[in-house]
């Protein structure tokens, strides 16, 4: 038993930076973005006494003198300027109005000279519960709003789910841009490599060698030279367009970049390494003398294709398409560089969120739900992955 035990501890040694290196690079900075997705203690911390004494009261009624007395106590102490735009912000995305009354109650309790007697007096829509009612939610250090604009969803007055005006709702539409630019990405990734994989797997050699060394290539180069040398090929004096007017075959050059076309053309030329590999690793595993054997019974090659192979084979098809379209979803670099504005992906706007705009919680939000659907795919991906021919 002792001896067991040591070996155990000197393996959980061995395995320690590998522990600290997740713990500090990935599962810390995960944490870290999901409490900002949900985390708000910017009204909180701003209001402690409103806090205290707003639990009692109905969310019917006016509001009471207490409640009018410890907000302005709280307004009154507040000597930070960032702080409070943070939470008039958080105030006024809740309630419209915010931003004008508070700043319209912060100046006239800021003259000594004519100290108010109560917040009514200062503007009348203080009378109103709805603007108490925000300032009672906002209390909360967590909420779900940035969850719900993530996916283009918010709280009415009352407390109920609805979809966001027109005018704010865009998170949805480039969600489903997402999703379908990675499902165009997957779809031309199967038609290129499922071929190509056959292809190999049927060679022997220095030809397969060959065949698996080419399509490996882009592994082995960063993804920004990939993206930067499709951005020389794919302009309008590019290679491409050089070629097909020395040939012949157009006049004037073709959009193939800062565009759809563009993006396409390069994911699919960097993620074709994650259709190919999972193809081939099925395919090299089928006895070869299978479609002989059917083609000796009277099966004519596409026959034979359909019902014996393509069969036998779409264990890797489905792992590597959901291989490629978990990538395709995350990605960043190629987009911004090749596509045009109406070509952004998620992965833009939490860039944008968290370094444009500096709203860490919309990021985090975004980024949950990127996570989600990844993870979700990865778990159908690890199903497909670990089923064995045999099973089936």
């Amino acid at each position: 038993m002792s001896g067991g035990s040591s070996r155990t501890g000197r393996s959980l040694l061995l395995l320690a930076p590998l522990l600290v290196f997740l713990i500090g690079f990935f599962v810390w900075p995960l944490f870290s973005m999901m409490s900002q997705a949900i985390s708000d203690p910017a009204v909180l911390r701003l209001l402690p006494r409103s806090a205290e004494v707003i639990g009692d009261w109905d969310r019917k009624s006016p509001p009471t003198m207490p409640m009018q007395t410890a907000l302005m106590e709280d307004l009154k102490a507040v000597d930070d300027d960032q702080a409070l735009g943070d939470m008039v912000r958080r105030l006024n995305s809740a309630r419209s109005g915010f931003r004008t009354l508070m700043s319209k109650t912060t100046s006239a309790l800021a003259d000594p000279a004519n100290p108010p007697a109560d917040l009514v007096s200062i503007d009348k829509r203080w009378e109103k519960p709805e603007f108490w009612i925000a300032i009672a939610d906002a209390l909360s250090p967590y909420t779900d709003r940035n969850l719900l604009a993530a996916v283009d969803l918010g709280r009415n007055a009352s407390g109920n789910i609805e979809h966001l005006p027109a005018d704010q709702s865009v998170n949805r539409v480039i969600l489903v841009r997402t999703f379908w630019i990675a499902a165009l990405v997957t779809f031309f990734c199967a038609c290129i490599g499922f071929p190509y994989a056959i292809i190999a797997a049927s060679l022997d050699g220095w030809k397969r060698d060959l065949m698996l060394a080419a399509v490996l290539l882009p592994l082995w180069t960063s993804l920004l030279v990939r993206t930067a040398a499709w951005f020389i090929l794919l302009q309008e004096q590019g290679l491409i367009n050089d070629l097909l007017r020395g040939i012949g075959l157009i006049d004037a050059p073709l959009a193939l970049i800062f565009n759809r076309t563009g993006v396409i053309i390069a994911m699919t030329h960097v993620l074709l390494p994650f259709m190919v590999l999972p193809i081939y690793s099925v395919l090299i595993t089928i006895p070869k003398n299978l479609m002989p054997a059917a083609a000796s019974l009277g099966a004519p090659p596409l026959r034979a294709f359909l019902r014996v192979l393509l069969p036998l084979s779409l264990r890797g098809v489905a792992s590597g398409c959901l291989l490629v379209f978990i990538s395709a979803i995350g990605y960043y670099i190629t987009p911004a560089l090749i596509g045009g504005p109406g070509d952004q992906m998620i992965s833009s706007i939490i860039a944008f969120y968290a370094t444009g705009s500096a709203n860490w919680g919309m990021a985090g939000a975004l980024g949950m739900v990127l996570l989600v659907a990844t993870l979700v795919l990865y778990s159908v991906y690890a199903r497909l992955s670990s089923d064995e021919p045999g099973r089936r």
